[in-house]
């Protein structure tokens, strides 16, 4: 069911952050039991979900007591794209990690304006590569389906009109919103480190040799270097690089803090070859590089800088170095002018001019050390960069790329404002991301047995099969604490309506007794989802979800209640877990549980999973990607060949460990999903008690109840 025609019910009638419009949100809770795990109580208006007309599925309607699952085992930008952090940097992408504290977009009245965020979750998929670029000489290589914010709104790389690819998306006469084009980051070379210590040094140190002539001292020459800052940033990298050159420098406290002034600490030396060494370093170069133009300004800014909202200046008394000053900031592209303090002391001013977009150019140019004046944030965004689209052209390729999730909905890529995008699609309809929320957040129908047992009793309801499990897991742990389940399973039966439960949980253990019980009344079906009978492989796909061994134990606790029990044997994973030896282990393993049937089904990875799974495979098994994007270039299922190859696998496993054979020995279908022969595996669905039949199934472990086995339908 959709969520977003409700509105959030809180006392103060304030919102909840991710959950902005829900209604009948009662409170939002974190127990020390689930830590990371936030459950949102809500009150259901209905408990019955109707399954899309036109599907294959063998029911018609499911109920999920969660959205989100704790048991969690996507859209995007090139990895080389620059974020904006809240500290002015600019990072990577790809480079970046869930904690960073990025820039992000809110509106306050009638402006946006820029805010700190947090990157909440991070993936990575591989899709059609489109190159976005704008009048400024930005350009953005991002799928199809990433969205930028225009002065007419969010709107997608690439749509159309009209048909079902119909959708708002960027033509040339749209106009990105944020700063525009920027610098890329500068490098710590050797010569940035020079024209560091230079600006540095010749902006605010004390540095001399002078002869002191007072009687009684032995040596007629001091040496002494001083640094005082009340930034410790620019101090200890100025120290740092002075290390890095073989120059050691003590520090002290320099003076405390008063009412009006920070305190301030100091690096110095007297030792006569360091002074020297400083000197040598501060000497003017006869042709300084560009690296060494960026230090020197990072350096000169630390000094003797200073930014405001609109204004980014040097100031000094040194008529040299406001001319050097003005001859790197020409060397990097950037305009400045120099004004007069009208001082006593003959103060001027170097002024960065172009507003916000140029103090950022210059903050990403020359990376300075003291952090302070270089964000963003509170700052309206307004800009004067030419940032209309002047193409969107495809480049013919596939390419990896990274999205993440933020706090805001939204982050500053190459200097405009783009849109989070979301995998695991259910979990948008709650206004949650679908990355990290999925895993993290989980929507609990508290209510849920109360409105189920109103709709049962419903003249109208027809008592038809009922499948639980079918969208988010009713046995996650999340159960371990509502026990939701032992209710919707005494309305469920005790209203005559036959069910089926999926799971790959063991918390259905609990309610084996209850299960037993109501398949007295009524026709029950259950299914264990099994995917991986590697322990390593498991733990890394699959963390926080009960074993392999520990679902086989369950399977046994079922079967030997007298339940029926059908295993899927999936996703089968392309090039690990689909060789014919872990087949055969696994499947002799589920007959060895006395399982009532088997199915095996490939992976398929629909948008939403599909970024998920993709970043997990580039990050765990990066020698795969290629054969992953053969296998699924063309759509969410492996082609008909990989199929047939798998059902040729599958079929004399199944037979030799008595697992091909249904009620009267009759013959099972060997297939796999997707090729029209397969079927769910028995005893996963209720069946019609005037047509069940009981026969032994040389599967089973002795002294197991053999179970009804219901006739078999297409999976897919």
């Amino acid at each position: 069911m959709r969520w977003d025609a409700q509105r959030l019910d809180l006392d103060d009638g304030s919102t909840l952050p991710g959950m902005p419009s829900i209604r009948g949100l009662l409170r939002s809770v974190e127990v020390p039991e689930f830590p990371g795990l936030t459950f949102h109580e809500v009150r259901a208006r209905s408990a019955l979900n109707a399954v899309p007309a036109g599907s294959a599925m063998p029911f018609r309607h499911t109920i999920n007591p969660y959205r989100g699952c704790s048991h969690a085992c996507t859209y995007c930008l090139s990895g080389d794209t620059m974020v904006l952090m809240a500290d002015g940097r600019q990072k990577p992408i790809a480079d970046l990690r869930i904690g960073d504290r990025i820039v992000g977009t809110e509106r306050r009245n009638t402006y946006r304006h820029y805010v700190t965020t947090e990157v909440l979750a991070h993936w990575s998929t591989v899709k059609p590569a489109y190159r976005v670029s704008l009048a400024d000489g930005t350009e953005i290589v991002a799928s199809g389906d990433h969205r930028f914010l225009s002065v007419r709104g969010w709107k997608h790389v690439t749509g159309a009109m009209g048909g079902p690819a119909q959708r708002p998306h960027l033509t040339t006469n749209d106009e990105l919103l944020g700063f525009g084009r920027s610098a890329r980051p500068v490098a710590a070379c050797a010569d940035y480190r020079r024209g560091y210590l230079t600006g540095m040094i010749r902006g605010d140190a004390d540095l001399k040799v002078h002869r002191d002539s007072r009687p009684g001292r032995r040596h007629g020459d001091q040496h002494r270097f001083r640094l005082a800052l009340a930034d410790t940033e620019g101090l200890q990298r100025t120290r740092e690089y002075l290390t890095e050159a073989g120059i050691r420098t003590e520090t002290n406290e320099f003076s405390p803090a008063t009412e009006n002034r920070r305190a301030m600490t100091a690096i110095r030396t007297s030792a006569a070859a360091a002074v020297a060494a400083i000197q040598d370093i501060v000497t003017w170069p006869e042709r300084p590089s560009l690296a060494w133009q960026r230090g020197f300004l990072a350096g000169i800014f630390d000094a003797d800088g200073s930014r405001s909202t609109n204004v980014l200046r040097i100031c000094t008394t040194d008529p040299d170095m406001l001319s050097r000053t003005r001859t790197a900031l020409t060397a990097c592209g950037l305009d400045s002018v120099l004004e007069d303090g009208r001082r006593p002391n003959a103060l001027k001013y170097v002024r960065v001019r172009g507003g916000l977009r140029e103090h950022l150019r210059f903050v990403h140019a020359v990376d300075p050390a003291i952090r302070r004046t270089c964000g963003v944030e509170g700052l309206a965004v307004t800009s004067d960069a030419d940032l209309r689209v002047t193409s969107v052209e495809p480049l013919g390729l596939t390419l990896p790329m990274f999205d993440i999730t933020t706090g805001t909905g939204d982050f500053i890529a190459n200097g405009v404002i783009s849109h989070n995008c979301y995998a695991r699609g259910s979990h948008q309809w709650l206004e949650l991301d679908s990355g990290r929320d999925f895993d993290t957040q989980v929507v609990v129908k508290t209510n849920l047995v109360d409105v189920l047992s109103t709709e049962l009793a419903r003249p109208s309801w027809t008592r038809e099969h009922v499948a639980l499990g079918t969208n988010t897991d009713p046995y996650q742990r999340a159960e371990g604490r509502y026990r939701l389940m032992p209710g919707v399973i005494g309305a469920l039966a005790g209203s005559g309506t036959p069910f089926s439960i999926l799971t790959k949980g063991t918390l259905l253990r609990r309610d084996v007794p209850l299960l037993a019980a109501a398949a007295r009344d009524v026709p029950v079906g259950l299914g264990i989802s099994m995917a991986i009978w590697d322990e390593e492989l498991h733990a890394s796909l699959e963390p926080g979800v009960p074993s392999p061994r520990a679902r086989l134990d369950l399977v046994r606790a079922v079967t030997d209640a007298g339940l029926p029990c059908g295993v899927f044997l999936a996703p089968v994973l392309p090039g690990l877990t689909d060789r014919r030896t872990d087949l055969d282990a696994a499947i002799g393993a589920i007959a060895a549980a006395g399982a009532t049937g088997v199915t095996v089904v490939p992976l398929h990875v629909r948008p939403g999973a599909r970024e998920w799974f993709t970043a997990w495979l580039a990050r765990e098994h990066p020698h795969l990607v290629s054969r992953y994007r053969q296998l699924y270039g063309r759509g969410a299922y492996v082609p008909a060949e990989y199929r047939r190859w798998l059902a040729g696998q599958v079929a004399p496993l199944l037979a030799a460990h008595g697992l091909d054979r249904q009620a009267g020995g009759a013959a099972r279908g060997t297939g796999v999903p997707g090729d029209g022969e397969s079927s769910f595996p028995a005893g996963s669905r209720p069946e019609r008690r005037e047509e069940a039949a009981v026969a032994p199934a040389t599967g089973t472990r002795a002294g197991a109840r053999v179970p009804e086995v219901p006739e078999q339908l297409t999976l897919l």
